[in-house]
């Protein structure tokens, strides 16, 4: 029983080894790349204008504009006859018919 519990044990060790092994070399080839490859990388290139952390620098100036401007508020309204207000809005009558 012991002998077979140890066989068990010593498989799943050389399972997990390998596993983790490939692992790690596969991370670790990864990581030499990643750092090798990022100094590859062109410099960064300088701000075109003015520096923006600079208090000094010259900016366009600020406006408001109001978001509702124009909203006009429409109730209460006095009602007004429909026929009146459908002879407003409706089209002009054709003279040649």
């Amino acid at each position: 029983m012991f002998a077979q519990l140890g066989a068990i044990l010593a498989a799943v060790r050389s399972a997990v080894k390998t596993i983790f092994g490939i692992r790690f070399r596969t991370l670790t080839g990864m990581a030499v790349t990643a750092l090798t490859l990022g100094g590859c990388l062109p410099t960064a290139v300088p701000l075109a204008g003015a520096d923006p952390s600079d208090p000094g620098a010259r900016v366009a100036g600020v406006g408001y504009r109001s978001t509702i401007a124009p909203y006009t508020r429409l109730r209460p309204a006095a009602p007004s006859p429909w026929r009146e207000q459908n002879d407003r809005v409706a089209p002009a009558p054709k003279s040649d018919q």
